[in-house]
């Protein structure tokens, strides 16, 4: 069928807004404020015949784009091998377990199937990620566990609304094994209504249009992103480049983990090879299968943005299966770090292997890392249990035209950090800092963006902490010249001291008690370009802001800069 590029172009833009107006239902009615406030969700349309990415939500985190047409592939062929059963109009399944298509455990999956004519035409999906899900910690980042039971529930698919009915049984189940189980209707509900609203309104579309139409234009839209995939890849000179990226230490063993890359470009075709990556880790570093997959798709994504967001723009890119390695993790495997650690380890990788060949569209390192923190206890003033969950953004890397974003969310996504008056309303703690870390940007001829520097502290009750980030050992790299970000920094306030995390980055269950703090101080971006290059009135300005010091402005760009501000090269 033969399409003409007016209405193809509104078919585009309708799906793009239903998968928008999903993400938006689903923010506006959650209750966890890792959702509601910080938008870590993501919604999107999947082919009825095998789970292809149709359409996805601009405001839905990238790293779920390959992972949630993973998942929703398996759940279609465990479907038609009868291992799962058989859905009906109104079902919608519920899974997290990662090895089946997903990322960790608290990343939790709802799939429904759209149905015209009695027959499936497509299914919707979205994935949430609940602040608990049981396991050894609250919050489920448990730095040390050796086993995905030890990090909370796992979940195969299951439909916990069956013709439109919340079944209560299995929904009770859940309930038991999670901690503050009372809160977690709200984000249920709020997960269903998304899918239930994108139904709606895609079926305007369909009703519109005509289901065959919509059915080729989704088809032409796919070849046209695969085409423009293609296109842009062949900027890259055919040839082999290599990049290798650390992860600080798996938790468990204080040894970093090595992802070695070497993406072979070809005709505008691009080939992954992970060989050489460590070994599978004990800790919870290890990455599955689909989070490394989208964690390259996602990468390309970020250098070479115009490309529509569909399965076509996948095609030209072939990941070799990593086996033997931890970035294709098996059964029991832990995975916590998985989807906000080693997936933006493999981004980094990606950005580094061709930085060179793209010096004008790849940046230096950004931050690349959540900042996963979890503070779980009780809470005596109003007698209840919580978990409270806090990601952060970090700098951004330098690029060829200009510095690197300060405070920027992290590479997987537009998550942000939720505001400190609602968590300070939320949860029994008080922010004594939230500020830029001044000086974290690594030097260049464009510097990094800064990270974060924040400092929170428990008012009353007992709680523990738990974290898993990355870059504590190793800071963002920099590009073509460019220094290094500042690395991550993690300290605990407890019985008048301060305390440095054994792994840096990584460490759980630290008892807290009122008075107690924890300081984070996220990675800058790495800078771009030789730092001497860097005009000195630039320099100068960054010094009068109080972004570097006179000192770091001599050692690290070759610039003296007077008290009167004036600068010079020596």
């Amino acid at each position: 069928m033969s399409i003409d590029p007016i209405t193809l172009s509104v078919i585009q833009s309708g799906l793009q807004q239903v998968c928008d107006e999903m993400d938006l239902t689903f923010s506006r009615a959650a209750f966890s404020p890792v959702i509601a406030e910080a938008n870590d969700r993501s919604d999107g349309i999947y082919s009825a015949e095998d789970g292809s990415l149709i359409a996805q939500g601009v405001g839905g985190l990238p790293v779920f784009v390959g992972t949630m047409q993973y998942s929703t592939r398996t759940l279609i062929e465990m479907i038609k091998a009868g291992t799962v059963a058989a859905p009906k109009p109104g079902d919608i399944y519920i899974v997290n377990d990662p090895y089946l298509g997903g990322t960790h455990l608290m990343d939790v999956r709802f799939a429904m199937p759209v149905y015209r004519g009695g027959e499936i035409y497509c299914w919707l999906s979205n994935t949430g990620h609940w602040p608990d899900t049981g396991g050894a910690v609250p919050g489920g980042f448990s730095a040390s566990a050796t086993s995905v039971e030890q990090e909370g529930l796992r979940l195969p698919p299951v439909r916990l609304f069956k013709q439109g009915v919340l079944d209560t049984e299995i929904y009770s189940i859940i309930c038991s094994n999670i901690r503050v189980s009372e809160q977690r209707i709200g984000d249920v509900k709020a997960q269903a209504a998304a899918l239930l609203v994108g139904e709606q309104r895609l079926t305007r579309i369909l009703d519109r249009y005509g289901d065959d139409t919509v059915r080729a234009a989704i088809a032409e839209l796919r070849v046209r992103a695969a085409d423009q995939m293609r296109a842009y890849a062949r900027l890259i000179p055919n040839g082999v480049y290599r990049s290798v990226a650390y992860v600080d230490s798996d938790g468990v063993v204080n040894e970093p983990l090595e992802i070695r890359l070497a993406i072979t470009a070809r005709d505008g075709e691009l080939e992954f090879d992970f060989t050489g990556s460590s070994k599978p880790c004990m800790g919870p570093m290890n990455s599955v299968l689909a989070t490394t997959l989208s964690s390259v798709y996602l990468a390309m994504r970020h250098i070479f943005p115009d490309v529509p967001i569909s399965a076509g723009a996948f095609e030209p890119l072939t990941v070799i299966r990593p086996e033997g390695t931890f970035l294709d993790a098996q059964y029991p495997r832990p995975v916590s770090g998985c989807a906000a650690e080693v997936s933006q380890r493999i981004a980094e990788a990606v950005f580094s292997a061709l930085v060179e060949a793209l010096p004008d569209r790849v940046t230096a390192a950004p931050a690349g890392t959540s900042g996963n923190f979890a503070l779980g206890g009780h809470d005596p003033e109003r007698d209840r249990g919580f978990v409270m969950y806090q990601i952060s953004g970090g700098g951004y890397g330098g690029n060829a035209d200009n510095d690197g974003l300060a405070n920027g969310c992290s590479t997987i996504g537009i998550s942000k950090a939720p505001p400190v008056e609602i968590m300070e309303q939320q949860f029994p703690v008080l922010y004594h800092r939230y500020a830029l870390r001044e000086g974290s940007g690594g030097a260049g001829k464009q510097r990094g963006g800064f990270g974060l520097d924040y400092e929170v502290e428990l008012l009353r009750g007992q709680a523990t902490a738990s974290f898993v980030m990355d870059h504590g050992r190793f800071g963002p790299p920099g590009a073509l010249g460019g220094e290094d970000g500042m690395a991550n920094a993690v300290s605990v306030w407890r019985e008048g001291e301060w305390m440095v995390p054994e792994h840096l980055s990584k460490a759980q269950d630290i008892p807290l008690k009122p008075g107690d703090r924890v300081r984070v101080g996220t990675p800058g971006g790495g800078g771009y370009g030789d730092p001497h290059e860097r005009d000195p009135a630039l320099v100068a300005e960054d010094v009068r802001l109080g972004r570097y010091t006179i000192e770091q402005a001599r050692e690290r760009f070759g610039v003296v800069v007077s008290e009167t501000g004036a600068a010079t090269r020596f």
